[in-house]
C-alpha cells in the first residue's frame, strides 16, 4: 500500500517506530515513571518488587534509555549490580544495551542513512568509509567509545547507522566495548549508589581509565616499535 502511494516502506517503518517512541516518552513522563529511573534507590526498590520480571525490566529499561536519549542508563546498570550481582547483572546489561545499540543503528540507517548519501560533498567521503579498511577504523571508534562512560552510548549508536559500517561489524565492537564496561559499573553497582556524586565522577573516571588500558598499552606499544625500527 506504501509503494502503490509513492511512499518508501523502509521510511514509513522508521517514521511509525518513531512516533511510537515518541508516544512512550511523553507516556513515561506524564505518568511520573520516568522520574524513577534519576533515582537509583526508588528504582532498585521498583526492579526488586518485580520478582522474577525484574531482568525482564532491567532489559527492557536499557533499551528504552539507549533508543530514548534523555533516559539515563547508569543508573539502571548500577541497580541491576546491587540487585543481581556482577554476573547476571552484566549479562542482562549487556543484552539490554546491545538491543537498544542495534534498534537506534536501524532506525538510523532506516531514516538518515539514504538522506545523507544524496549529499554529493559527504557522498565521496561515505564511498571512502565503505571501504575494508575504514570498515575496521569505524569498528575500532565504536569500540573504543564504548570503553568510556562519559561517551554518549547512544548517539554513537545513532552516528554509526549514518554510516557505511555493516550491521554486523557493529555488532561485534559493540558488544567487545559494553561487556567490560558493564562489569566494572555492574560490579560496583552497591558502591555507585550509595556514592555522592563527586565519588561517582571518579568512580566513573576509575572505570573509564581500567576499559582503556588494553588500548593505552597497545598504542604505547606501538609506538615503542616505531620509534625502535626507524633507530635502526
Amino acid at each position: 500500500m506504501a509503494s502503490k502511494l509513492g511512499v518508501n516502506p523502509r521510511l514509513a517503518v522508521g517514521v511509525a517506530v518513531l512516533i511510537g517512541l515518541a508516544a512512550l516518552y511523553w507516556t513515561l513522563m506524564e505518568t511520573g515513571t520516568l522520574s524513577i529511573f534519576t533515582d537509583k534507590s526508588a528504582l532498585r526498590e521498583w526492579v526488586g518488587q518485580l520478582g522474577v520480571w525484574g531482568p525482564l525490566a532491567i532489559m527492557g529499561m536499557m533499551i528504552a534509555a539507549i533508543v530514548m536519549s534523555p533516559i539515563p542508563s547508569g543508573p539502571i546498570a548500577m541497580v541491576a549490580g546491587a540487585t543481581y550481582g556482577p554476573l547476571w547483572g552484566t549479562v542482562y546489561v549487556v543484552l539490554g544495551a546491545e538491543a537498544g545499540a542495534l534498534i537506534a543503528f536501524g532506525i538510523a540507517r532506516l531514516l538518515g542513512y539514504e538522506v545523507i548519501h544524496r549529499w554529493t560533498r559527504i557522498r565521496p567521503m561515505l564511498d571512502w568509509l565503505g571501504k575494508e579498511r575504514s570498515q575496521t577504523g569505524l569498528m575500532l571508534v565504536v569500540f573504543a567509545s564504548r570503553l568510556v562512560p562519559f561517551i554518549s552510548f547512544d548517539a554513537v549508536s545513532y552516528a554509526a547507522g549514518l554510516t557505511p559500517l555493516a550491521f554486523w561489524r557493529f555488532l561485534i565492537a559493540t558488544l567487545a566495548g559494553v561487556v567490560p564496561t558493564a562489569y566494572l559499573i555492574v560490579m560496583f553497582g552497591e558502591v555507585l549508589i550509595t556514592a555522592d556524586s563527586r565519588g561517582l565522577t571518579v568512580a566513573l573516571i576509575l572505570i573509564s581509565g581500567v576499559t582503556l588500558l588494553p588500548l593505552l598499552a597497545k598504542f604505547v606499544w606501538a609506538l615503542h616499535r616505531k620509534r625502535r625500527n626507524s633507530s635502526n
